[in-house]
């Protein structure tokens, strides 16, 4: 009886992030909520000081690997959050693109432009900052969504190189299930499904069109911090691949440095605005995977995931793998992967890497299956549920090519 109550909490909280435009209802609070009252049930009904040392070491060792990874992505989100306020992604934007260019070409840069700032920063500064960009051209209704479709795809694409620009692949890169050198691999790839899909997309492309330039002003401290969160990423694999350094470490001693940065650059007043810019996080994602998390970790604790082993190992792992990722566009990817981990499948490393291309790609194939694609339906009024299933099919053609060169390059190099 306990099980079922349990397992129905978890369910109660995969359909709240199912429906949150139906509800309303923040995915965030009600995962949240969820996560601790399973917990807080489990340990009510423990039964004997035994059972709730068990317990309460079970959920130490969940709290740990959550601290571990808010750690991570608050410090990257506080680099983004400052370069963005700064307008230092914009004045890179107006460098790297033409004011007249024409469509076809067009299509093909934003590709790359997405794919790119995706590995770096986190999916939902680079579906801003991408589609901010299409605002500045003046494109037609059809084109725009198709500019919004590649870039759904594109960053969903562009993030599983790196641990900085996907949490699934982070996730998959903290159980020590892939090493910083083989992700690299995935970036082929992302690259080549991307680039298939702008030239889909842009073979009736005709014209050209002009952007309209956008005047910021920056100071030397701004360009000083760029300079120092691109070292980090850098510091980061380096560090790790010779030395084993984690990467939290690694991206908290770049966080450190920009606040030294700001103390000597700044009057008083200026570094609390610098130190300001850590509240700028985006504490709903933090706590949004606190939740699923807490709850991923009382599934475990109450062997409902040996289930899920069972029926992932029924069938050949690549093929698990791929239905996995085209699953992730109707389930959100993070509770997928938090779920599978959890369940330790045994897998090859090109299998771990297939996993990982599949649960960061698959989810481009609905809107709703990526917070990218939810984004992009927010701020693009052509794009809806409806009009994005015309591009299913060329969505699932660059999926199905990227999971297939990602399995064939990965049994070649690690095989």
């Amino acid at each position: 009886m306990l099980y079922i109550f349990l397992i129905s909490l978890a369910v109660l909280a995969l359909l709240s992030i199912i429906f949150e435009e139906v509800t309303h209802l923040n995915k965030t609070k009600t995962t949240l909520f969820f996560g601790c009252i399973s917990w807080v049930v489990l340990f009510m009904s423990a039964g004997s000081p035994g059972q709730e040392k068990l317990i309460e070491a079970e959920l130490n060792e969940n709290l740990l690997e959550i601290a571990t990874l808010w750690l991570f992505l608050m410090s990257t989100m506080t680099f983004v959050a400052y370069l963005n306020a700064k307008g230092m992604i914009q004045i890179l934007v107006q460098k790297l693109f033409p004011q007249k260019v024409s469509v076809r070409m067009l299509m093909i840069l934003v590709a790359l432009f997405s794919l790119v700032l995706s590995a770096i920063c986190d999916n939902v500064t680079a579906t801003l900052v991408s589609l901010g960009l299409l605002t500045t051209f003046k494109l037609d209704t059809q084109m725009r969504r198709r500019m919004a479709v590649l870039i759904i795809f594109a960053v969903n694409s562009g993030g599983v190189s790196l641990i900085t620009g996907d949490v699934t692949t982070l996730m998959i890169f903290l159980e020590g299930h892939v090493q910083m050198s083989e992700l690299l691999i995935l970036f082929i790839p992302a690259a080549v499904s991307v680039m298939l899909l702008a030239v889909l997309f842009s073979l009736k492309a005709e014209g050209h069109v002009s952007n309209t330039p956008i005047q910021r002003d920056y100071h030397k401290v701004d360009v000083v911090i760029a300079i120092i969160f691109f070292c980090t990423i850098i510091a980061t694999m380096v560090l790790n691949i010779l030395y084993g350094i984690p990467p939290v470490l690694t991206f908290l001693t770049g966080l450190s440095i920009l606040f030294l940065v700001g103390h000597v650059s700044r009057s008083n007043k200026e570094e609390m605005q610098i130190l300001e810019y850590i509240r700028q996080v985006e504490f709903d994602t933090l706590l949004f995977f606190l939740g699923i998390l807490l709850l991923v970790g009382m599934l475990k604790e109450i062997g409902t995931l040996d289930l899920l082993t069972q029926v992932y190992s029924m069938y050949d792992p690549n093929i698990s793998n791929f239905v996995t990722g085209i699953g992730s566009s109707i389930l959100d990817n993070v509770p997928l992967t938090a779920a599978l981990l959890k369940a330790d499948p045994v897998l090859s490393t090109p299998e771990w890497l297939g996993l990982t291309y599949s649960v960061g790609v698959g989810g481009s194939l609905l809107v709703i299956g990526s917070a990218s694609g939810i984004i992009a339906m927010s701020k693009v009024k052509e794009l809806t549920f409806v009009s994005y299933l015309r591009y299913v099919p060329a969505l699932l053609l660059c999926y199905s090519l990227g999971y297939g060169l990602t399995l064939l390059l990965a049994n070649h190099f690690y095989g």
